[in-house]
């Protein structure tokens, strides 16, 4: 047994942190041997390595704990303190008590105190003058007389900054810091500069954008809205070898000048002149000219500084054109042959003041131009060349967007320039994809091209639109529409490590929530919709997510701490449910947006919005008594528990119909939200699927759900043992349905079951409720932290349905990596290969008939001694308990 990866607030080696008592875990490599897990563990900390290594002068030794839990082991030493380095080493003992020692690892505090910031706030002007002068530039120089042993840059720009030493940038990320309501919360970010410095002369250069702290509008925009001008706190901190320290802050001693970015909003796009830029303007000595001026001193932004804590925006992946048309003369379309959100890099040449205009878009008109009609319209960037006559290169840095589709006016494509002809040349161009630096958690892949593909689109709409926070769309709103958190969090939690996304969101969260606990349905919440759209702000189904993303943040990742940090605010918003619902019962709200039924898309069609709303007001009073009970909130406790069941009275009465025993009106939605939420009582469970299952019939295998009731009427599906019901679904290619987008040329998952032809968002990931299945159910991958006993429990229970011959699955759990596939075989053979990590104990479901037919590894499953056979289940099922390891099944009389 031998610990892998080591984390301190879910980061790897993070720079930074702002938390005074950060939570340990590790997760574990592969065993030879079978069924290990961890006994206990022993938590060394130090402000030293070699302190470490020695074992003296440590500054937290936990002792030796008996206990299973690899996950967010709070640390319980002195007060941290702010700018250090502190070293840590986990040692775990297996069930043979043998104990094993990680490798060394650290962490490195931010400035935990107002009084570590030495920096003021600069800007280029304390109140936005007339005409939207360009977006600031700022520089200091500063010399240094001894050799520099270490770095570090502690900077919050508003609303976007990129930063600059000697004539470099810092680092590859992009769109720092991240969104934020920023009169409650700025961040700031940490970087590692000792190898951009050097002895003697520097510049420190700052480029400002408007981001969501200054929509100033001009062109579309969502809204409109300015929290103050562009500002910026820098503190770059410098040891020297000889142990002294140099601290250059931010101050009305830093000069600022216009840049030259023209335009930047974050939905209408971004202008940048070349021509603007001041030479040399971030090298040491290398700025000069009227345009500099000292930089203003100005008063804070009113949120509360915060060290930012979730995997920075980078470019992570490159796209080429596939094709550039030519649908009117002097106009080029470029085709990236794939929907995505992010920016595009050009590289031109050509004469001094040339512009070339860029128009993204999702879709193209009849005439082969771009359409924005559904991403919002005017957006575009637009480059304006410095005419030096060599290759210029340029990307935005301030707006991004989602697009397929790139029109160009200004610039001829390379092989269609004609010599003598003086309009700049693009002589390249790649489209350049933003999405978080974050682990991959998942994989999946199974016999049929086109579940394949509906995998394939859900995941990248779901890149497309993780920024900072989760997005509903990455053009016409840039929204964190919360309803998708919670019911897409398992989803999302399958393919990547979104842990640190979903506490920013509950942190969000918390800043939107009103005096009165309500929590609107997005947040940041930028939009404040007016009371005559209420319905828009606030809605049950999405103001759920507060509880049910911390209740998700426990399961997937065993982060409690979250729980205790949010239990009062968590609170609040069901009280303030339960005292603006009409007897328990919530009238209003959006429902289940985005049904399928004879009229467009939008506002619900076939469940009444109060059984939705009052079904996720049960759902989260549910979870939150268990919240309570496990924070020994024992009076909470009963008392939700009590509303619980009140509100379970009020639902079956109002939506209950006694004689077609089904709820309200009898839409798929309508009966599987309270079958899986425990709302059905058990003698009707059975006649309530049957409708479900009658209804999808009736639709020729089709859903009619939407946005909140699709993800319940799977997992009703899947947890009464009619994956066959979901499989066929997914098979479908007529509207509505993920193959009727594929088969119409969706290549991201589109906001609307029609998308395509209908219109609307071509990249939304709300609907994408399958890719939960496709992990859960078809591969049968089921995971959760116990919070009781605090170790991982996995069950395995592949849907093994007819027609398809293979699926397989691996998923990053907290202890280590799981993987299952299954494949079918000549003469109804079945095989099952299945790794359980260390640490974790799994019940496996093997598909058979008897239990002598079952083999493990080649040998009969009674001679195994590692696995216990628990139970034979609806003569479908062989139950066993197998602990860490890899397993070979095999089911000589599979029946599907």
């Amino acid at each position: 047994m031998h610990v892998d990866e080591m984390f301190v607030e879910s980061m790897r080696t993070p720079l930074g942190i702002d938390v005074r008592q950060p939570a340990f875990s590790w997760s574990f490599g592969a065993a030879q041997q079978r069924a290990q897990l961890q006994t206990a563990y022993r938590i060394l900390v130090a402000d030293g390595e070699d302190k470490l290594r020695q074992g003296q002068g440590l500054l937290w030794d936990s002792g030796k704990c008996s206990s299973r839990n690899n996950a967010h082991v709070p640390y319980q030493g002195p007060p941290l303190q702010s700018r250090l380095r502190y070293y840590w080493q986990v040692q775990v003992w297996d069930r043979q008590g043998q104990m094993t020692e990680s490798a060394v690892s650290w962490w490195e505090m931010g400035l935990l105190d107002e009084k570590d910031w030495g920096a003021r706030w600069i800007a280029a002007y304390e109140s936005e003058p007339d005409g939207k002068p360009a977006l600031p530039l700022f520089r200091r120089e500063f010399h240094l007389d001894k050799p520099v042993s270490s770095a570090r840059v502690y900077i919050c720009g508003l609303g976007q900054y990129e930063l600059r030493l000697n004539a470099r940038k810092v680092g590859d990320r992009v769109l720092e810091p991240g969104w934020t309501n920023y009169d409650k919360t700025c961040l700031y970010c940490v970087y590692d500069v000792t190898e951009e410095l050097s002895e003697g002369g520097n510049a420190i250069g700052v480029m400002l954008g408007n981001g969501f702290f200054n929509v100033t509008g001009g062109r579309y925009s969502k809204f409109k809205r300015s929290f103050g001008t562009p500002r910026c706190l820098v503190q770059l901190e410098i040891t020297h070898t000889d142990g002294t320290l140099t601290q250059i802050v931010s101050d009305s001693g830093w000069s600022a000048a216009p840049g030259p970015i023209t335009f930047s909003c974050i939905y209408g796009g971004e202008d940048y002149d070349a021509r603007r830029t001041p030479k040399g303007w971030d090298r040491y000595e290398g700025a000069a000219g009227d345009a500099w001026r000292p930089a203003r001193e100005v008063n804070a932004p009113a949120g509360q500084l915060k060290a930012q804590a979730f995997p920075p925006l980078q470019v992570k992946e490159t796209l080429r054109p596939v094709q550039i048309s030519e649908p009117a003369p002097g106009v080029f379309v470029a085709d990236f042959g794939q929907n995505f959100s992010g920016w595009v890099q050009i590289r031109v040449k050509g004469p001094e003041g040339a512009p070339i205009a860029m128009s993204p878009a999702e879709l193209l008109k009849e005439s082969g131009t771009v359409n924005q009609k559904w991403t919002g319209s005017p957006t575009k960037f637009t480059y304006v060349l410095n005419g030096n006559r060599e290759d210029e290169v340029w990307s935005p840095r301030f707006s991004y967007t989602g697009f397929r589709y790139l029109q160009i006016e200004g610039a001829v494509p390379a092989d269609k320039a004609v010599d003598g002809q003086d309009v700049p040349v693009l002589l390249a161009i790649e489209g350049q994809m933003i999405y978080p630096d974050m682990p991959i958690h998942g994989h999946f892949a199974c016999s049929h091209p086109l579940l394949n593909r509906t995998h394939e689109i859900i995941n990248r709409a779901m890149l497309s639109n993780m920024k900072s926070i989760f997005t509903d769309c990455p053009h016409r709103e840039k929204l964190g529409w919360l309803e998708q958190v919670h019911l897409m969090g398992p989803s999302l939690a399958y393919n990547y490590d979104v842990e640190r996304l979903l506490v920013k969101t509950m942190e969000d969260i918390r800043d939107a929530q009103l005096p009165n606990g309500m929590v609107p349905t997005t947040a940041p919440e930028y939009v404040v919709f007016s009371e005559q759209w209420r319905c828009f702000r606030d809605s049950v189904s999405w103001g759920a997510a507060y509880i049910l993303t911390g209740w998700n943040l426990l399961h997937l990742y065993g982060n409690r701490r979250v729980l205790i940090e949010h239990y009062e605010t968590m609170k609040a918003y069901i009280e303030y449910v339960k005292s603006n619902s009409d007897e328990l019962i919530v009238r209003e709200g959006l429902g289940d947006w985005y049904d399928a039924g004879s009229n467009p898309p939008g506002f619900v069609q076939n469940t009444p919005v109060a059984h939705t709303e009052t079904a996720m007001f049960y759902h989260i009073a549910d979870v939150f008594a268990q919240i309570a009970a496990l924070l020994h909130q024992d009076d909470d406790a009963a008392a939700y528990a009590k509303l619980r069941e009140k509100i379970k009275r009020a639902f079956n009465a109002a939506f209950w119909d006694c004689e077609k025993e089904q709820y309200a009106s009898g839409s798929q939605s309508s009966n599987a939200m309270p079958l899986v939420l425990g709302l059905t009582d058990p003698s009707s469970r059975e006649k309530v699927l049957s409708h479900i299952i009658e209804d999808i019939e009736r639709h020729g295998y089709h859903t009619t759900a939407g946005d909140v009731g699709h993800r319940f009427v799977l997992l009703a599906l899947a947890e009464y043992g009619r994956s066959d019901i979901v499989y066929a679904m997914s098979r479908q290619t007529d509207h509505p349905s993920y193959g009727y987008q594929i088969v119409h040329g969706a290549t991201t998952l589109t906001e609307a079951w029609d998308g395509p032809t209908v219109g609307k968002s071509q990249n939304h990931f709300m609907l994408g409720h399958v890719e939960e299945w496709f992990y859960r159910d078809l591969a049968g991958i089921r995971y959760r932290i116990d919070p009781v006993d605090e170790s991982c429990k996995l069950v395995v229970k592949p849907a093994i349905v007819n027609g398809l011959d293979e699926a397989s699955a691996d998923c990053r759990l907290p202890a280590g990596q799981a993987k299952v596939a299954w494949k079918r075989h000549e003469h109804g053979r079945l095989t099952l290969d299945i790794t359980v990590p260390v640490n974790c104990t799994a019940e496996i479901y093997v598909p058979s008939e008897s239990l002598d037919t079952v083999l493990e590894s080649g040998r009969p499953i009674k001679e195994v001694a590692s696995v216990q056979v628990l139970r034979t289940e609806n003569r479908h099922y062989i139950v066993i308990e197998a602990g860490s390891g890899s397993y070979r099944f095999e089911s000589r009389q599979c029946r599907a």
